[in-house]
């Protein structure tokens, strides 16, 4: 600063001690400079013209895109709605979509467990159905085989029949005898009269069973001791002479009657 002080003395010291009002400026001696500030004022307007149209299509275009971002953002806030909205559908579909197999596996099951019982049902009905025929084979078999048995029986009868008609009608008159059938296939009733001498028409009998090769009484009537029945249908198995097997049992029973 003292610099400067002594550099503003020493100009004051070089000025001229009188100056007049007439006196020519050393400014009026100076020559002109042109510094242009027309010049830069009009280029500071038009630069400032584009500044503020470059501000104003920045804000224009910022404020589009801003609206554009906006308007996606919205989109995108529709679109992600109707997602949540699908996916909540698609999540309700699955649910009853599972619902639905679960029911149709229980269902299956069901039906398979169904299957099987009706399956077992059909094996054990046609095991049983094949063990009913095989009975039934069996017991046509046993039939035919008794009917066969019975039909040479019958026919060995009539023919025998015809042989003892004669004899089987003495011992009939001689002994009062009748016989009769018992409602049982293979035996015979041999019923005896006039062996009570108060009653005349009183009846007493035997039942004789031929179903086997040895005969056999079933039952009697009054009751007679069974070894005595025993020796006479012994005697008859031995022989196979009925007549005086007829005339021994009337005799038994005629004592057993009286």
């Amino acid at each position: 600063m003292a610099t400067m002080f002594e550099l503003s003395a020493s100009t004051s010291a070089m000025r001229p001690s009188s100056l007049t009002a007439d006196a020519p400026s050393m400014a009026d001696s100076l020559p002109s400079i042109n510094f242009g500030f027309d010049d830069l004022r009009d280029r500071m307007a038009r630069f400032t013209e584009k500044f503020d149209t470059f501000i104003a299509k920045g804000r224009k275009q910022v404020l589009e895109e801003r609206n554009r971002f906006r308007i996606n953002v919205a989109e995108l806030q529709d679109d992600q709605r109707l997602k949540t909205r699908e996916i909540g559908n698609l999540a309700n579909r699955s649910a009853s979509h599972a619902q639905t197999i679960d029911k149709e596996a229980a269902e299956t099951a069901e039906m398979h467990a169904a299957i099987a019982s009706i399956t077992q049902q059909r094996d054990a009905r046609a095991q049983h159905r094949d063990r009913t025929r095989s009975e039934i084979a069996a017991i046509r078999k046993q039939v035919a085989q008794r009917v066969s048995a019975q039909q040479h029986y019958a026919k060995a009868i009539d023919e025998q029949a015809h042989l003892n008609a004669p004899e089987l009608d003495f011992w009939q008159t001689y002994l009062c005898l009748r016989i009769e059938g018992t409602g049982t296939v293979d035996r015979l009733r041999f019923v005896f009269t006039h062996v009570d001498e108060k009653d005349w028409e009183k009846e007493v009998y035997f039942d004789l069973d031929t179903e086997q090769k040895d005969y056999r009484v079933a039952s009697v009537k009054p009751k007679v001791d069974a070894e005595q029945i025993g020796r006479c249908v012994e005697r008859l198995n031995d022989n196979r002479d009925l007549g005086p097997f007829l005339k021994r049992m009337r005799e038994l029973l005629t004592a057993a009657m009286n």
